[in-house]
C-alpha cells in the first residue's frame, strides 16, 4: 500500500468515525429533541387545522401545505404528555420520512445543531418504554440533555394507533 493509499484509508476511517447529523433542536414540556433535518421540508408556524372527526387524539386533523394534504401530529400527546394550549412559540414542522409526509406540532424550535453520530446512547432503562421507544437515543450537548426522535418509530407508533 503507497502512503497516499494509507492516507485516504486514514481519512476514511476518520470520517466514518465522526459521522455527525444535522438536527433541529426543538423543546417539548421543558425537554429537549432532537429531529434529523434530512427528513425536514419546511419549518412554519402554527396555525389551526381542519379537524378530522373519529381520529385519535395524536391525529386530530389535517392542514394543506403548498397544494400538500398533511396530517397532523400532536407530537406531545405522542411522546406520552398531556395536551396543553400553544403559544406563539409553537410551529409545524413538515416532515417527508421514507413514504411519508406528516406536519408534526411543535412547542418550540430552538436551533439547527449538528450531533456527534458516535456519542448517541441508548434510551436510559429508567425512562418510560413508551416514549423511549420513540427514541433513537440521548445525547449530552452544550450541558442539555437531548432526546433524538425515531422517525420510524414514531410513523410505526402513528400506524397502530389508526388501526
Amino acid at each position: 500500500m503507497t502512503t497516499l493509499e494509507r492516507n485516504r484509508t486514514a481519512a476514511t476511517s476518520d470520517a466514518t468515525s465522526q459521522l455527525s447529523i444535522q438536527a433541529v433542536l426543538i423543546r417539548m414540556k421543558n425537554e429537549y429533541y432532537a429531529l434529523p433535518v434530512v427528513s425536514i421540508r419546511e419549518i412554519m408556524r402554527h396555525r389551526a387545522y381542519t379537524p378530522v372527526p373519529g381520529a385519535p387524539p395524536t391525529l386530530p386533523g389535517i392542514i394543506s401545505q403548498r397544494g400538500t394534504i398533511l396530517p397532523v401530529v400532536e407530537l406531545r400527546l405522542l411522546l406520552g404528555f398531556e395536551a396543553k394550549e400553544l403559544t406563539s412559540s409553537a410551529r409545524y414542522i413538515m416532515v417527508q420520512h421514507n413514504d411519508i409526509d406528516m406536519a408534526l406540532t411543535i412547542e418550540a424550535v430552538l436551533d439547527l445543531i449538528e450531533l456527534p453520530e458516535a456519542m448517541i446512547e441508548p434510551p436510559p432503562s429508567a425512562l418510560e418504554p413508551t416514549r423511549a421507544a420513540l427514541l433513537r437515543g440521548i445525547i449530552q450537548h452544550e450541558e442539555r440533555l437531548i432526546a433524538v426522535l425515531d422517525l420510524d418509530a414514531i410513523i410505526a407508533r402513528l400506524r397502530e394507533e389508526a388501526h
